[in-house]
C-alpha cells in the first residue's frame, strides 16, 4: 500500500487556505525555493516560530514552491513540510524564475492577503507584523525596504548593496511612486491586484517589474523599513551581469511606456473641451 508521501507527485495540499470570516484575516506566506537543500531546516525553524508570532492576529498558511531545483529540494520539503498544518507545497515543471514563482503562488492562494519572502529568510519573517498592517484599503503593495532611511543592513555583500541600491536609485527616476527599495522580495500584496498581471521577466528582474506595471497601472504603493541581512546559508543565484543588463532593459521600457502615458494625457487634456479657456486659451469649438 502507498503511503500519503509517494502518492504526491507535483503537488501537496494539506489543507484548504479558506479563511473564516468570523474569524481572524487570512494571510498566506509564499516561498519560493531553487536549489536550497540546506537552507530548508532553518526556514522550517523560522517559519514555526512566525506563524506563532503572526497567528496571534491572523489565520497564516504556508505555500513552499520547487521551482525545478536539481538537487533535493523537493524531497527535503516533503519531509519538513509534508504533514505541517494549512501547508500546500507546489512543485514547477523547470527552472521559471523567482518572480515567475512568486506571481504564481499568489494565484494558488485563496487568501486576499499574500506575502513573499526569500527562503534564506535574510528578511526576518516576523517582520511581516509590521508589513501587513500597512495593506490598508486602496494600498496593493506593501515592499520591505532595507534602504529607507529607518532600515537597516547587516553584512550584505557590497556587490550586492551597490547594485540592488543603484537599481532603486534609477527606478525611482522613472516611476510615479518615490520609494527607497524597489528590488525586494520581502512584500505583501493584495492577490487581486495582482494576478491579472502580465510580467515578461520572470527572475529577479520580475520582482522590479512587477512593482513597476503596478506603479503605471496607477496602484498604490508603500514601503516599510525593514532589516536586511547577509544568506546564513546557501549561496545566492543571482548572476549580476545578466541582472545589471537586464534593469537597464526594464528602465528603458518603463521610461518609454511612461514617457508615452503622459504624453498621451498631455494631448487629451489639450483636446478637452473647456480645457483651454481654464488656460485662458480660447479653442476652436469654444469660439
Amino acid at each position: 500500500m502507498r503511503t500519503r508521501k509517494e502518492s504526491i507527485s507535483s503537488e501537496v495540499t494539506i489543507a484548504e487556505a479558506t479563511t473564516n470570516s468570523m474569524s481572524k484575516p487570512g494571510l498566506t506566506i509564499i516561498v519560493p525555493c531553487f536549489n536550497e537543500e540546506p537552507v530548508l531546516p532553518y526556514l522550517r525553524d523560522r517559519l514555526h516560530s512566525a506563524r506563532q508570532f503572526l497567528g496571534k492576529r491572523y489565520e497564516v498558511y504556508l505555500l513552499l514552491a520547487d521551482d525545478g531545483s536539481t538537487d533535493n529540494t523537493w524531497q527535503m520539503m516533503l519531509q519538513l513540510f509534508g504533514n505541517a498544518p494549512n501547508c500546500n507545497l507546489f512543485r514547477q515543471p523547470r527552472n521559471l524564475g523567482v518572480a515567475a514563482t512568486i506571481l504564481a503562488g499568489i494565484r494558488r492562494a485563496k487568501t486576499e492577503i499574500v506575502c513573499s519572502i526569500d527562503c534564506d529568510c535574510s528578511y526576518d519573517p516576523h517582520e511581516l507584523g509590521n508589513l501587513v498592517p500597512m495593506l490598508t484599503a486602496g494600498v496593493d503593495l506593501v515592499t520591505g525596504s532595507p534602504y529607507h532611511p529607518l532600515g537597516k543592513v547587516i553584512d550584505v555583500p557590497r556587490w550586492r548593496l551597490n547594485l540592488s541600491k543603484t537599481a532603486s536609485s534609477l527606478y525611482r527616476q522613472v516611476l510615479r511612486r518615490k520609494l527607497y527599495t524597489y528590488t525586494s522580495c520581502f512584500r505583501v500584496y493584495r492577490r487581486s491586484a495582482i494576478i491579472n498581471l502580465d510580467l515578461r521577466r520572470n527572475g529577479f528582474l520580475g520582482v522590479a517589474e512587477l512593482i513597476g506595471k503596478l506603479d503605471l497601472q496607477g496602484s498604490a504603493i508603500v514601503e516599510c523599513p525593514t532589516t536586511l541581512a547577509a544568506r546564513a546559508r546557501g549561496a545566492s543565484k543571482m548572476r549580476i551581469p545578466r541582472v545589471l543588463i537586464g534593469h537597464l532593459f526594464l528602465l528603458g521600457q518603463l521610461c518609454a511606456i511612461s514617457g508615452y502615458r503622459s504624453l498621451f494625457h498631455h494631448q487629451t487634456t489639450e483636446l478637452e473641451p473647456g480645457a483651454g479657456e481654464k488656460r485662458g486659451v480660447t479653442t476652436d469649438w469654444a469660439q
